[in-house]
């Protein structure tokens, strides 16, 4: 009997001290102030960069420049007329390139960064070098000038190109080797 009542008795506590939890109230509410004035900062950098990148253009009268839909600007070196392909995502291609100052001090030049080899849309490289490598075709040298979000961005290289800082980016399309036959190469290596 003392362990029925003993029973029914904790049976009630615990029916009577589970009750469903309470929201808190926030402990600080956040207005989105702070979003809204790096959107403005970010805004301000971009358009100062762009005029800066503008100024350029206009003192170079030697170059054609044109406007990427992509934000960044370029002018044909050596301009391949022949049908031929730009890279596609997947396709591996070799090429050269050199970073410098929007004035054409050397930050690093082609030696120091050698041949590379990159399969579109499959590794880590800056957006700008991703998206201007596509515009090309296989023997073509063009000159970019990236604005800062197109280049290194906000953290820079953690190098020798610091934060928000544009770019001018002379690229060489050596060689263009398509997926398929990439695909086809590393199939006829397997034994």
């Amino acid at each position: 009997m003392k362990l029925k009542i003993f029973t029914a008795i904790l049976t009630l506590l615990a029916f009577v001290g589970c009750k469903t939890p309470e929201a808190r109230e926030p402990v600080s509410q956040n207005s989105g102030s702070f979003i809204r004035e790096s959107v403005k900062r970010n805004q301000k950098l971009v358009a100062k960069e762009e005029e800066r990148i503008q100024e350029i253009i206009q003192k170079d009268t030697a170059h054609n420049y044109i406007s990427s839909s992509d934000g960044f600007w370029y002018y044909y070196n050596t301009k391949v007329t022949q049908d031929s392909i730009s890279p596609v995502y997947g396709d591996l291609v070799n090429f050269n390139y050199d970073i410098s100052t929007l004035e054409g001090t050397s930050i690093y030049s082609t030696e120091e960064i050698g041949t590379r080899e990159y399969k579109i849309d499959q590794e880590n490289v800056f957006n700008g070098l991703r998206q201007g490598l596509k515009l090309m075709k296989e023997g073509e040298t063009l000159t970019f000038l990236f604005p800062s979000y197109k280049a290194f961005g906000y953290y820079g290289d953690q190098e020798k190109i610091g934060r928000n800082v544009p770019i001018r980016s002379t690229i060489t399309l050596n060689k263009i080797i398509e997926e398929d036959n990439l695909n086809q190469n590393e199939n006829s290596n397997t034994p």
